[in-house]
């Protein structure tokens, strides 16, 4: 695999609760200059403790790990192959997560060149957004991907077929600045105008439908959604999902659109973002997820 000639690699992860470091798989697709790929996937034993939503999510138990090396022993002999190469990741999750597992390990810094599908996916198919979103679950019902999602190896391989049918749609290099002109030249995506009373308005929370696959969740918005907060309380709640104005050890999940989930350009974090943070710090099980991770788990529930 270390010899192979690769264009790019895509990777992806799946952890064992809301702990970002908490890494149980790995998965890598490599891609080369003709578009041939190749997939690998690493069981990792995170030392630590699986939540029941995790193990719902991608089938990855304690006993599945058993055995298996930890971060440290799996990701140092991979670390000088990925470093060589383009590294593509579909949103910014699997950048934290390893960032996050290498402090955790106490290893040095990674140094990755991370490129972000989804904002392939933006680029080459803009009526996707507000209209299912560009998530590996929606992008798989209309691009016909075939995959097995929440599986690392799989959904690294999505992420790798996303970059390609991309550039294959625009007819620009996705890893030489070709993509940034494409997206001028197109111009941006219209937003939806804020309702009077701003982004957060109660009449969004809601109880969840006590039949619905998530039932017993609860989830709150921050940041700016490309579909309006309705339309997203209501796709929660029909899976099953209570939605909460504010984030409190109650909510199990909160959901950050683009601006809230980069910090903005001057780094700030929303009221509820820093609340979710200081909650995980303390201990409690609640991930934060774009609005791309949040619409693939309620639409697959």
């Amino acid at each position: 695999m270390l010899s192979r000639d690769v264009r790019f690699v895509a990777l992806d992860v799946e952890t064992a609760n809301a702990d970002a470091a908490s890494i149980c798989q790995i998965g890598i697709a490599l891609v080369d200059a003709s578009g041939a790929m190749e997939t690998h996937s690493f069981f990792v034993d995170p030392r630590d403790t699986f939540a029941p939503f995790n193990t719902r999510l991608h089938g990855i138990s304690a006993a599945t790990v058993a055995g298996c090396p930890d971060f440290a022993e799996v990701f140092e002999p991979l670390y000088p192959f990925l470093n060589r190469h383009p590294l593509v990741q579909h949103s910014t999750f699997d950048q934290r997560a390893i960032d996050a597992a290498c402090r955790t390990y106490r290893l040095m810094e990674p140094e990755l060149d991370w490129h972000n599908s989804v904002q392939a996916a933006r680029t080459a198919w803009p009526e996707l957004r507000g209209n299912g979103g560009h998530g590996l679950g929606s992008l798989k019902t209309h691009l016909g991907l075939d995959f097995q999602h929440h599986d690392a190896a799989e959904d690294a391989k999505a992420a790798a077929q996303v970059v390609l049918l991309a550039e294959q749609k625009t007819g620009a290099n996705f890893f030489d600045g070709s993509f940034q002109k494409v997206r001028v030249a197109a111009g941006a995506a219209p937003r939806q105008a804020k309702r009077a009373g701003g982004y957060f308005p109660k009449s969004v929370a809601r109880e969840g439908n006590p039949r619905g696959a998530m039932y017993g969740h609860a989830a709150c918005f921050s940041g700016d959604l490309s579909m309006s907060r309705e339309e997203a309380a209501r796709l929660a709640a029909e899976a099953g999902v209570t939605v909460k104005a504010s984030v409190s050890r109650k909510v199990s999940m909160l959901v950050v659109g683009s601006y809230d989930l980069s910090g903005g350009a001057d780094g700030y974090l929303s009221t509820k973002h820093r609340r979710a943070v200081e909650l995980i710090e303390q201990g409690h099980s609640l991930q934060i997820l774009s609005e791309d991770e949040f619409l693939e788990i309620v639409r697959g529930a």
